[in-house]
Parts: C-alpha cells; structure tokens; sequence
C-alpha cells in the first residue's frame, strides 16, 4: 500500500526536464554532450532587466508582496497586454505567478472537476496533460502531424467537443514544433468555440515574440466576442531570458483571477519579490533588442532545418516560431543500430542519439505525435553545427533492417 495520493500517480516528471537533467549528469561524468532538451535562450538577460533586480534588492524590496503580484507589475503587465495585443484588462483581471507553467496550473486546478475534459492538440507541451491529469480531468487529444503543419482544423474541433468540454489550450507560437495560427486560421476556431458556450479558451503565448514571418495573433483580440472566456497566459522567460526568474502572468475574468489568487494563497504565496521588479522593467522598458534576438533565431533555425533535411532517414518542417524542430524520424523507425538494436520508437532514436554521439534530444512520444523528436535551438550556432553533424554521423551509420 503506498501512502501517496491518486493524484500525484496520475502523473509523470516532465520528460523535458528529465532529458536535461540527464544530459547535465553525463557532462559531469566527462561525456561530451551537447544539450538540445531545454528550452531555454542561452541570450542572457538585459542589463537594464538585470540593474532593475539590483536595484530592488538594495532598496530592500525582499518582503512579500501582494499574493498575485505587485501592483507596479500588474500595471505593467496590464501595459503589455494594451501594447502588444490590443486588450484591455483591469488590475483585478490579472494575475502573476511563478512561471507561466504555475499560471496554467492554478487556473485547471481552480476550474476543473473530475470528469470534465480539456482539448490538448497535438504535438503538445508535455505539461499540459499531466496538470490535467493532476486535476482529475482527463485530456482530450486531437492530433495534427507534420502534413497538417502541426495545426488543428475547426472541425477537428468541432468533433472533439463534447458537453464534459471545459477548455481548449491552444498554444502558438507552438511548444514542441513552433508552429503558428495566423489570425484568420485563429478567427476560425473561434466560429467553432463561438457555437459552444461552455468551453473556455486557455491562449498559452509564451513565445509570442519569437516569431519569423507570420504576424503574431491572440484570440482574445482575433474574437473579441470571446474575451470573458479566455485566460491569456504569457509570462518572461523565453522573450528576456528569464527562465530562472519565475515569472508568469496572465489576463482573464476577474471571477477566474480571484480564485487563482485564493489558490496560490495557500501553496505559494508570491512570486519573488525581486523577480517582480525585474519583471516590471522588462515590460516597461525598451524592447527593440527583442527584433535583434529574433534574427539570431531565425539564423539558427535555418541551419538546423536544413542540415536535418540532409539527414538519412529525418524530414524536418520549417517553424515559423519559438526555437524548437520537430523533426519527423519515420524513415528511422526499424533501422538497426551498429550494436544490432532495432530502433523500435522514437524513444529509441532519441536513446541511440545521446549514447552514440552525445546529443539530448526530447522523444516525440513525450508531445504525443510520433515518430519524431524536439530539438532547442536555442543555443549557438557553432553547437548547433556540431550537433547536427553528429546526428548525421549517427543516421549515416544506421542500417537497415
């Protein structure tokens, strides 16, 4: 008999982070690894971000704050939102939490009952169906592969509604493939959640300002309509390095931010205060470098697409955000390594990867679309040239079955 609850079986660790952990453990051991797993800008954070953290820290700003965030941020989250997406939201329509992960988590855990369901497309961020799953609700998968551009159609959602329906998370630029809406293919899901009253709309942004060529849309703006049911989630890690700063924040009714303060009431409390007035001046302060950033991006993510594409056995689209690859690995699938396994799964490609050449990547299996695997490109250049050339190496010495 064990002593731990339903709830915390109900869910695994997040492959992301065990890929990471797992790559660090070996570089400490003396294997030459290249880490490709985390999701995190190797950019460091702005100066003024980083003064702004000083700043507070010697003017004694350790203390805690109000539960859900300090008025100074909330007004410069509320400026973001007006900024950059055209919405207007309240200072009780906002919240801030510890990381956009924590936000998403309070708001399923205040929202859902067992039983209910909430729509994940796939490829998904591994988080969302284990929160889920926490919550005693259970995911509901509509699955868009490599032909459909990793992006679902209004009547796949159409069909996947049903009356136990409470959200769809819908996320773009898209965590694991950087696939992004355009706002008239935004406008169309719409037309489907415009017809079902009961489903909520959870827009996860977070790599909203890690976009290429496609101009970035939020529903909440696409279909104004639909405003007082959707949570808009961003938060600062991915677009000003501040992955360890734990901050996330989010716009939505204020009836949804009260109870999502009267949870992290009693298991957080705040978010750190000196994060926060980094946070703040991240957002009020000068954003031109964010284009600089995104060119750097951009050039690594056309190196990696196109030395994957020249791979035996890999066909890799080219995302249009965020710094991730979802190479397809079908053409590996059964191949014999030169030990004699047979890659089975996508999991075994992921395995022979990291044993072989000492490259981590993340298994397709763990965003629920296979065969395929996530590559972060969010590292330099010249690591990415070597890791690609080892992959290569790797595929090259495969055989087949």
């Amino acid at each position: 008999m064990t002593f731990l609850s339903d709830a915390i079986q109900r869910i695994q660790p997040s492959p992301t982070l065990v890929v990471t952990q797992k790559a660090a453990a070996l570089k400490e051991a003396g294997r030459n690894v290249i880490g490709l797993g985390a999701g995190e800008p190797d950019m460091p954070v702005p100066d003024f971000v980083a003064e702004a953290a000083i700043a507070a820290i010697r003017g004694g700003q350790n203390k805690y704050t109000n539960v859900d965030g300090t008025n100074a941020l909330k007004e410069a989250v509320r400026g973001k939102f007006k900024r950059d997406n055209n919405l207007d939201y309240g200072l009780d329509q906002v919240t801030v939490n510890v990381g956009g992960k924590h936000t998403i988590f309070n708001a399923l855990l205040v929202t859902l009952n067992p039983g209910d369901e909430v729509i994940v497309p796939a490829p998904y961020w591994v988080s969302y169906p284990d929160i889920v799953q926490f919550c005693g609700a259970k995911p509901v998968f509509i699955s868009a592969g490599i032909e459909a551009g990793f992006k679902i159609t209004p009547a796949q959602l159409e069909a996947a509604i049903t009356p136990k329906t409470r959200w769809l998370i819908l996320n773009s630029p898209s965590n694991p493939t950087g696939a992004v809406y355009t706002r008239d293919e935004i406008a169309a899901l719409g037309e489907v959640l415009r017809r079902n009253p009961h489903v909520w709309i959870l827009s996860d942004d977070m790599y909203e300002h890690i976009i290429y060529d496609i101009a970035f849309a939020t529903i909440a703006d696409v279909c104004p309509d639909l405003y007082d049911r959707t949570l808009t989630v961003n938060g600062a890690s991915k677009a000003y390095s501040m992955t360890g700063w734990r901050i996330g924040f989010a716009g939505g009714p204020a009836q949804l931010i009260k109870a999502i303060a009267k949870i992290q009431s009693q298991s957080t409390t705040n978010p750190c205060a000196i994060a926060q007035a980094a946070a703040t001046a991240a957002l009020n302060g000068p954003q031109d470098f964010l284009k600089a950033r995104v060119e750097t991006f951009r050039g690594r993510r056309d190196l990696v697409v196109s030395m994957l594409n020249q791979t035996d056995g890999l066909k890799c689209a080219t995302p249009d955000g965020a710094f991730y690859v979802y190479p397809d690995c079908t053409g590996l699938i059964g191949r014999k390594t030169p030990s004699g396994a047979t890659l089975a799964t996508d999991e075994d490609v992921a395995g022979y990867l990291l044993e072989a050449e000492g490259v981590a990547v993340v298994h397709g299996g763990a965003f629920g679309v296979s065969p395929a695997f996530r590559i972060s490109y969010a590292t330099s250049t010249e690591l990415l040239e070597d890791a690609c050339t080892r992959i290569q190496r790797a595929c090259g010495a495969l055989k087949a079955a």
